[in-house]
Order: structure tokens, then sequence, then C-alpha cells
């Protein structure tokens, strides 16, 4: 949920207070399926092009390399793997960026358009520190795949394997990493956390630093019928129709968000935010409210903080984010994350949901180099 209503109406206060190249420099012949693979096998790779304010930083690998679904099938993900020119620490952090959408030209590997401003920030501090810096698309996400939007499990199986694949491309890379992601990608990130011990191999997970995480979308979800958040609960439900064939989101959505569907594959975020966002209630759900089976199956799949986390967390979020509730991630999500490990929350005053990535990319830096060297 990157950006999320930036140019909304203050009506959003409810939600809360709710490949190319093969193997470039490796050598090497591509296998001819990502099921033949390993997770963390690099099927591809090839010189990316970077945003500029991430040139004079690092060099990019565009990658395409094998990992899992939820179900435990291998599939193909793509992303970057970016080194810095400098000094180099031999630690991996991995960058879980925020909602772009759900089709093919919304992948920021190749899509600098939705290579969000903050992200840029924030992988910048990353690679001035002179971590590695992996930045995975998720499922779906420049692939054939359907993206299993929110799907949290899923953008954590291609994260930590992110890691394998970077690894792979570099030897000098230590075990050690660190997860960082804003909102879809906080989500994932906290769903590492949880996945890490039985999924990472070798890998040493230090810390998982979540800005503004996606959590309680039970408690989120039906709240966003007729608010200007609409078009993040229809890419919710095409999330869950991704790993759920039974469900279609045809049978919940009204007629004229449905006559609306074409936008998830012709635009991006902007775009079906715009589409959904002047529908009222009825207009966007039938009966004007979600079925309670569909926000149970959502919170199944989207909820972080459903097992134990394995390595310290940071939490960051801004006093004044209109798409992820202050409240929630303050009075509810720091309780349900326990004391399994030590647990920061950094809150950032007045700041909005892009903003506190941005005013916290410094603090976030720091956090995870304190892990790094404990």
């Amino acid at each position: 949920m990157s950006a999320v209503l930036r140019h909304q109406a203050r009506r959003a206060a409810v939600l809360g207070s709710v490949l190319a190249v093969i193997c470039g420099g490796i050598g090497g012949a591509v296998p001819a399926a990502a099921a033949e693979n390993a997770p963390g096998t690099v099927l591809s790779a090839a010189a990316a092009v970077l945003p500029p304010e991430l040139t004079p930083l690092a060099t990019g690998q565009r990658i395409s390399y094998a990992s899992t679904n939820v179900s435990g099938a291998t599939i193909t993900v793509t992303g970057l793997v970016l080194t810095p020119k400098r000094q180099k620490a031999h630690k991996t952090v991995v960058w879980g960026h925020g909602t772009t959408g759900l089709a093919d030209q919304c992948a920021p590997s190749d899509h600098l358009g939705v290579f969000w401003p903050e992200a840029r920030a924030a992988i910048a501090e990353l690679l001035n520190r002179g971590w590695t810096v992996t930045a995975p698309d998720y499922q779906g996400l420049g692939t054939a795949d359907a993206h299993p939007y929110l799907i949290g499990g899923g953008a954590a199986r291609t994260m930590i394997d992110s890691v394998k694949a970077a690894r792979a491309l570099d030897s000098s890379l230590g075990t050690q990493y660190a997860v960082d992601g804003h909102s879809q990608g906080g989500q994932g990130a906290l769903f590492a956390g949880e996945l890490a011990p039985s999924y990472d191999g070798a890998l040493t997970l230090r810390g998982v630093a979540a800005i503004a995480p996606v959590s309680n979308v039970n408690l989120l979800a039906p709240l966003i019928p007729g608010t200007p958040g609409q078009g993040y609960l229809v890419m919710a439900l095409y999330g869950l129709a991704a790993v759920q064939p039974s469900f279609d989101p045809l049978t919940v959505l009204a007629p004229p968000a449905r006559q609306r569907v074409s936008v998830l594959q012709s635009g991006c975020l902007y775009e079906i935010l715009a589409e959904y966002q002047s529908l009222n209630a009825g207009q966007l759900v039938l009966g004007g409210s979600l079925p309670q089976p569909v926000v149970n199956q959502l919170a199944q799949y989207d909820n972080p903080a459903q097992a134990a986390p394995s390595a310290p967390i940071l939490i960051v979020q801004g006093t004044a984010d209109e798409a992820v509730p202050y409240d929630i991630t303050e009075n509810v999500l720091l309780d349900q994350l326990g004391t399994a490990q030590p647990v920061t929350f950094v809150p950032v005053p007045n700041a909005n949901h892009d903003g506190a990535v941005v005013a916290s990319t410094a603090t976030v830096a720091d956090w995870i180099a304190a892990r790094f060297t404990a």
C-alpha cells in the first residue's frame, strides 16, 4: 500500500482514527524451468537500469530466481540485486516495497514509474551503509503468475529467497541478513521473521524492520467500502483469489465495481485507486459490506503475528498515516507481536504513510547496523 491515499479526501481517516541476459557475468545456462531448481537458484541475470538516486551508489542486476508459493510449489520470481560501489559490508538487507499494483507493468525492478520515491530513499541509505540490497518484485509481478497481493507468506518467501539468490551471484556475501519493508513490504517482512527458522536454511536473520506494516485486516477491511481507498480492497480480494481458486471476487463485488476490474491489468496503484474511489459502499460490494467468511479468509492469509517472531523487530509508524492506522499498529499489533523477541516501536510525529519511510531512513539503518553487530 505504498503512497496510500496521497491524493485522496480526508474521509480516509475512517480507516483508522483504519529476464534477458543469461547470468550476466556468472556464466552457465539458465535452467529450463524454476521447478527444477531449489529456492534461491538464479535463473537469469542482466544489468538493470536503476533510478538516478541509486545509480551513483550501486550496480544493479535484474534477476529471475526460483522461489515457492504458499502451497509449496516452485515458482519463478523477479527482482533486483544492488551491490554498493564503495564500501562493502558483505551483508544483505532485503527491501520489501509497498503496493504497486497487480499487473506485470507494476514490477518495480523494470518499471521505474512504480519504484516509489520513498523506496529509493530507503534503499539509498542501506547502500550507503555498505550493504547489498535485494528488492524482490513479489510473486506474479513480472511473471505469468497472478500476484497474491497481501498474502504475507508468499511475499516472505520471495524476500528470503532473494538473499539466497544474491549469495549465488556474489560469493563474498555472508549468511547474515535483515529484512526491511514498507506497508505491503512491512507486512511481508513480519511474515519473513516468522517463517525464517523453517525456510531460510543456512542464512541467519538478524532483524526485521517494518514501516507502517499492514496488519489486522479483519479490523480494517470491513471499514473500507465507501471510502477513497476501495481500490486496495479490490486488490486484496484478487490477492485472495490467487491462493484460493474457489473464491471468485465477482461474487462479492457489486455491478459497478465489476465493470471496473479491467483496470487491475491496465493500470497500477494510482489508476486503480482513482477508478474505485468515487463508489459508495453498495456500489463496491453487494449489500454494502463484506461477508464475514471473506473477512476471515483475508485475515488468515494477510495478518502477521500469527506465529512467534524469530528475530528482533523494529516497527516504525507515522502518527498521521492515512492508510495504516496508527492506533491499530500501536495498540493492537504491538501486543500481538508478544515478547518472544525484542520489539522496538518508533512513532514518527505528523508523518503520513510514505513520509514515515523518508523520515526514518537513518533510524532504520542504524537499528539494522546494531543488529548486525550484536
